[in-house]
């Protein structure tokens, strides 16, 4: 569980872990694209860079993945799915081949965790001692459903056997986020696998060494070839092209609520394959008056500060009762001046870097490249965090929209804060001179209307809006597009159930939050997505069911 994990420890500051990082103590080695068993270089033979977010510089050139790659990933998923083993195979031995891969994902903790930090900027502790056991557990719990998958005998009203099957979906293709690559690379492969389905995953462009590690354990494991197909590359080939694959039976996707919107209309306009989306989140922390403050400022810190604030369920507006608002907003402050902030290998750091995609004018080419790819290819065409553009040429207006990368648009929303009255009472600003460190930010006085109140930031900055009772905070706690998240804390029954079935969104966590069991299903309401991740639920998402009807001649009984 992600609940209690964070750490009181010294106030953030600027400090020598942050001028002088780490060296990590792997090699990279996985670079190129996996297809069909092999790993191998991109058919145009480019490679991007993947940045250290600590300090800007390059970790590794890893395989451009484009429409053609796609198509031979896909191709490969397409003939081990009609000729190859895996879907033939018992799914007892499909289950032990995801076991193994478990047990090679505990043995292999250091080297994941070290690639995870190291491209994301995540605390290497909360990669290693919390991330990583949990993704070795979700491959367990869907390896153990793997030989559970069954159909029903229905009784019909006349002499006829009737039963449902359910079967594998066919080549399913998986578009999967940044901030958390290796777990969302377990939410999308575990249930896929385990139903029999193979798969092309594109990996995020920002955060794509820990994916293809990961994809290499799973064929030592005894995997076969083309089951599993990792691409790393940019949503305007990579990702367009796999959304609109005619070949591609079904599609998974997590990331932004405007690229949702994308991904299933590339899905509809193609072969209507059936999407599910785990898309973004403005969640409502809801501090009620009985709440024990000390107790009740910690959990909401967490809420909103884990995983540098790069979490789609991040309890992003805190709504705090008016009886104890004052005393909340003081010890908030105190927490988040507490916060550690630096190099995310240092043991004790709460706080890392924002992930960072480096150089604007580098992608201000790349992007120009893509759109003329894509316009070829006949699919639209999109900007590097996958918005919907018009062609243009205007470099000016490229670096405009290349400004707005996760840490330029985390210190942009920070301005808009103070610019509509919001309240700073603590932070609003980098930290350092080096790397994509921001301070932990605290506003009060937030009002509904505000863009801090009402769009995903995806980075440390806490909102604290007061509410006087429950009626008035439960129609504020919904007045937003999104619904995927919430998190109440009380100690009364009464309130916990009435604020629980209120509340329009796809998870309640009471005096708890970011409980991400394997078994917990998890999606959204609203824009928020469609379908659930996780659980028995996620299952469904990747099998067909199907009615067989047959004739009983002279049956004993009907």
């Amino acid at each position: 569980r992600f609940c209690g994990v964070g750490r009181v420890v010294s106030g953030y500051s600027t400090s020598a872990g942050i001028e002088n990082p780490i060296n990590p103590s792997i090699k990279v080695h996985c670079t190129q694209l996996l297809i069909n068993g092999n790993f191998v270089d991109s058919a145009s033979g480019k490679t991007f860079p993947t940045y250290d977010p600590r300090t800007g510089d390059v970790i590794a050139h890893v395989a451009e993945g484009d429409a053609e790659d796609i198509d031979r990933a896909v191709c490969a998923a397409r003939k081990a799915f009609d000729e190859g083993p895996w879907p033939k195979m018992t799914a007892y031995e499909r289950s032990k081949v995801l076991f193994r891969f478990a047990d090679l994902l505990d043995k292999h903790i250091e080297e994941l965790a070290t690639l995870e930090t190291w491209d994301n900027g995540k605390p290497y502790e909360q990669s290693a001692k919390i991330e990583l056991p949990m993704i070795s557990r979700i491959i367990r719990y869907y390896a153990g459903w793997a030989d559970k998958i069954h159909g029903l005998t229905i009784p019909a009203d006349g002499p006829h056997l009737v039963q449902t099957i359910h079967e594998p979906i066919g080549v399913a293709g998986q578009i999967i986020p940044w901030n958390f690559p290796l777990l969302m690379f377990a939410w999308k492969v575990g249930p896929a696998l385990a139903c029999g389905c193979t798969i092309v995953l594109k990996s995020a462009e920002q955060t794509p060494l820990s994916a293809l590690y990961a994809a290499k354990l799973l064929h030592e494991a005894g995997l076969p070839p083309g089951v599993l197909n990792v691409v790393s590359g940019f949503g305007p080939t990579a990702g367009a092209a796999l959304a609109s694959h005619m070949d591609v039976d079904k599609l998974a996707f997590t990331g932004s609520s405007e690229t949702g919107k994308i991904v299933l209309e590339l899905a509809s306009k193609s072969n209507l394959k059936p999407v599910t989306l785990e898309l973004g989140g403005k969640s409502p922390f809801i501090v009620c008056k009985d709440a024990d403050v000390d107790k009740a400022v910690e959990l909401a810190h967490f809420a909103l500060f884990f995983n540098q604030g790069q979490c789609c369920s991040a309890g992003s507006r805190t709504y705090v009762h008016e009886d104890v608002h004052d005393e909340f907003i003081e010890k908030a402050k105190a927490r988040a001046l507490k916060r550690s902030v630096g190099d995310p290998f240092k043991a004790g750091v709460e706080q890392g870097p924002q992930v960072n995609n480096g150089q604007p004018l580098l992608h201000v080419v790349v992007i120009m490249s893509y759109i003329l790819i894509a316009m070829k290819i006949g699919v639209r065409c999109y900007n590097l965090r996958f918005s919907p553009v018009l062609f243009q040429t205007d470099t000016n207006a490229y670096l405009n929209q290349i400004d707005s990368e996760q840490f330029e648009k985390i210190l942009r929303y920070i301005r808009s804060g103070i610019e509509s009255g919001a309240t700073l009472i603590t932070g609003g600003d980098r930290l350092g001179s080096k790397g994509f460190y921001i301070q932990p930010t605290v506003f009060t006085k937030v009002k509904e209307d505000m863009l801090i109140a009402q769009e995903e930031i995806f980075g440390p900055v806490q909102s604290i809006l007061k509410f006087r009772d429950m009626d008035e905070v439960i129609r504020r706690a919904n007045s937003t597009r999104y619904g995927l998240a919430a998190g109440v804390f009380t100690n009364d029954l009464d309130t916990a159930n009435t604020l629980s079935r209120a509340l329009k969104v796809g998870t309640v966590w009471i005096n708890c939050y970011d409980v991400f069991d394997a078994a917990i299903p998890f999606g959204g309401y609203k824009m928020s997505g469609q379908g659930r991740e996780k659980g028995v639920h996620c299952l469904s998402n990747y099998l067909q069911v199907k009615a067989i009807v047959a004739p009983l001649k002279n049956p004993a009984w009907i």
